[in-house]
């Protein structure tokens, strides 16, 4: 009875992984095949990524200074405080930027996926999709795959000026260090390789909250209540894959391409 119980789960677990694989690999493959949905790409580049820049900012400005702010006053403990650029810099660029943009996009974004398809799902509106010779997931989730995989790296590099920029703020107004010797530290310890590394994990970030968020929704059922849990439950399962998924990613990518 117990290794029932316990079988049951991981069967659904694996079940789940190879659906969420096969949506991925037909949604990166209908990309390429007529006839091509640019309006609809576009109209989710700005639904989805421009319009995400004021929560990106705020978060990222006061990442950038709650950081510097930290780094101060731990360096100081040992006379370091000169290295507060430095901490700054690298830590924004290679991964609270790219993680923390990924889980605001989790947030924000594959909640919309979810609760938008979720709800065409129980009202029958992918069914007529099918009625008209149209194939769902070309249409609902490609589109979606490629704007994020766009614009998750986009708003990383946006976040990672305004990160940096806030951390410098802090540091001059706050701490009172010299904003010259904030940038000399900072350009003499970030590589653009940091930066690149950050836009490398935002990509699987955005494919990531893209699948998650149709996959859900896809598989929505029973009403309104089946369309909140689902996407409730895209958004932590998305968000948790983020988490899980930047460690990895920390381990493979070198630390440094010199």
């Amino acid at each position: 009875m117990r290794a029932a119980r316990i079988k049951q789960p991981l069967q659904r677990f694996a079940s789940a992984v190879g659906e969420i694989s096969i949506l991925t690999g037909k949604a990166i493959s209908l990309i390429f095949k007529r006839p091509f949905n640019f309006r609809l790409i576009e109209n989710h580049l700005y639904l989805d990524g421009i319009k995400s820049i004021p929560v990106v900012f705020l978060m990222a400005v006061f990442t950038g200074g709650v950081l510097s702010l930290q780094s101060y006053f731990g360096l100081q403990r040992f006379g370091a405080e000169v290295f507060t650029g430095s901490l700054v810099g690298v830590s924004l660029t290679k991964e609270l930027i790219p993680v923390l943009t990924g889980l605001m996009l989790a947030g924000r974004v594959c909640a919309s996926y979810s609760a938008e398809i979720g709800t065409m799902v129980v009202t029958e509106q992918v069914d007529a999709l099918f009625t008209f010779g149209v194939n769902p997931i070309k249409y609902l989730v490609s589109p979606r795959l490629v704007a994020l995989v766009i614009m998750a790296p986009l708003l990383t590099l946006f976040g990672d000026f305004v990160g940096i920029m806030g951390g410098r703020l802090v540091a001059a107004l706050v701490v009172h260090q010299n904003p010259y010797l904030f940038d000399s530290q900072l350009f003499v310890a970030l590589e653009i390789w940091d930066v690149l590394s950050g836009m490398i994990k935002a990509v699987f970030f955005g494919l990531t909250i893209a699948v998650i968020g149709s996959y859900f929704g896809l598989k929505a059922q029973g009403g309104a209540k089946g369309v909140g849990q689902a996407t409730t439950t895209a958004v932590v399962v998305a968000s948790v894959i983020i988490l899980i998924s930047d460690f990895f990613w920390t381990k493979i990518l070198p630390f440094s391409l010199r």
